[in-house]
């Protein structure tokens, strides 16, 4: 059951009448199940009629939500005393403008959850890249601490689940996407973290600026006792946190030192002012890597002034050495031939593909597709020189990059057969390659999610290693 009451919970106004929630993949569904064991009444929609809205209907037509599936009531959700947008549901899309000309109220599934966990302790994580792995080291961190804590939000386990709980965490690791900052009018945590910025989402921004102005609402509520941990090596991001009150910590990996940096002579972590741990203990590969662990540790320690004390420190980096990567980003998938096959089916952004390059050693044979999100592919060119043995393009975006790639590297192009995309990548890569999936596009063209699309690559993969060459 829910922490507080619905009159407790939401202000005045959104409890005078029903609530409207649009959009039933996990975070809508959660969303609508907290408001109704609340005691709202929900009207809750979907376009889609799959088995992900099926099965929400299922679990929330018996808690009395009216659940409408492959359309919107567009004259109910103008009616609704405030609309709950799903962070998969474009601003301009029909049931969210018909909420803007009622003059209704729109807000988030997170904006909902936080209204139901008052008082709650929790570092808020953002960025183009690197945010789901840094979510994931700081929710370990907080455990290793010995806290009860979760990781919730855009990595995965709505912050609505979390609300109805019986006892709420001690603390959350919050990942916070620009789609759902741009409705969380409240958010305000004890540590707010901007990884990096680079261009993203221009299928849904019209420009870079707005897509970084999301981004930039993470600190719309800080204030002196704030704390923000950024990255110095990303002149974007010291922008966007120039004029952010409250406490900076920085992190680096170029020379120099910061708040949290990388001494490369000591092979040692370095956070406020002593080192944490030897560079060699840290069980993540690449730069990148040191630079999300270094950003999670200052978020950790800055949030809290006790988890800064000598023993804390220390568990810290205990829970540091036992981190391991995660799945779907650049991770081994297994040897086959002689081949290495990659699973980075989480990079869905050039810049994000482009950090998985700059860690290949091998001959790379590159699986670059889906459905393109607006950016060009050219920024790959210098390590697609350096070395790519192919490009495959495939799905959707397929004649987008042979055209922004063609002359840099051999590109072929496929069409929506992932197995034929596999195949062919089984083909051209020689022993001692690497075939590596990090297709800088949405997988919306060919999976439901980017996971379905990396774990159907670890299937074909090892399906593959048994047949003959």
């Amino acid at each position: 059951m829910p922490v507080r009451s619905l009159t407790e919970a939401l202000p005045a106004t959104w409890t005078r009448g029903e609530i409207a929630v649009v959009g039933l993949a996990r975070s809508g569904r959660a969303v609508a199940e907290l408001l109704a064991r609340a005691g709202a009444a929900v009207y809750a929609s979907d376009a889609g009629r799959g088995d992900a809205v099926q099965h929400a209907a299922r679990v929330l037509e018996p808690l009395g939500v009216a659940v409408q599936q492959g359309g919107h009531d567009l004259a109910r959700i103008a009616a609704s005393a405030v609309v709950v947008a799903s962070p998969g549901v474009p601003p301009d899309a029909p049931p969210l403008a018909a909420a803007r000309a009622a003059g209704r109220a729109i807000v988030s599934e997170l904006e909902i959850a936080l209204e139901f966990l008052p008082h709650q302790r929790y570092v808020a994580i953002t960025g183009t890249n690197g945010k789901t792995t840094t979510t994931a080291i700081t929710h370990r961190l907080l455990e290793g601490l010995g806290y009860d804590a979760v990781a919730a939000g855009n990595i995965g386990t709505p912050l609505a689940e979390v609300a109805l709980r019986e006892r709420a965490p001690d603390w959350i690791a919050l990942e916070t996407s620009s789609f759902q900052l741009h409705d969380t009018p409240s958010i305000a945590p004890a540590a707010g973290v901007l990884t990096n910025l680079s261009a993203n989402h221009l299928d849904r921004y019209a420009s870079v600026e707005e897509y970084y102005g999301d981004k930039a609402l993470l600190f719309r509520n800080a204030g002196p006792r704030s704390v923000t941990v950024s990255n110095a090596d990303d002149p974007d991001s010291q922008a966007m946190v120039a004029r952010v009150p409250g406490r900076h910590l920085r992190f680096t990996t170029a020379p120099g030192a910061a708040d949290g940096y990388y001494d490369r002579g000591s092979d040692q972590l370095v956070v406020l002012d002593a080192p944490l741990m030897a560079r060699s203990e840290l069980a993540l590969l690449g730069d990148h890597n040191v630079a999300n662990a270094l950003a999670a540790a200052l978020a950790v320690m800055g949030a809290d002034e006790s988890h800064r004390a000598p023993k804390a420190r220390a568990k810290i980096a205990d829970a540091l050495r036992g981190f391991r990567a995660l799945e779907h980003r650049i991770e081994p998938a297994g040897t086959f031939g002689g081949v290495d096959w990659i699973n980075d089916s989480k990079s869905t952004n050039v810049a994000s593909t482009l950090v998985a390059l700059r860690g290949m050693r091998k001959p790379t044979v590159l699986l670059l597709g889906g459905r393109h999100k607006g950016e060009p592919y050219t920024a790959l060119g210098d390590e697609l020189r350096r070395i790519g043995r192919a490009v495959i393009a495939y799905g959707e975006s397929a004649p987008i990059v042979e055209g922004d790639l063609s002359g840099v590297v051999s590109v072929e192009r496929l069409g929506s057969s992932f197995e034929s995309v596999l195949a062919r990548a089984r083909a051209l890569a020689q022993p001692g390659d690497a075939v590596l999936l990090s297709p800088a596009c949405s997988s919306y063209d060919m999976f439901d999610n980017y996971e379905q699309r990396g774990r159907e690559f670890k299937r074909l993969a090892a399906a593959l290693a048994g047949t003959s060459a």
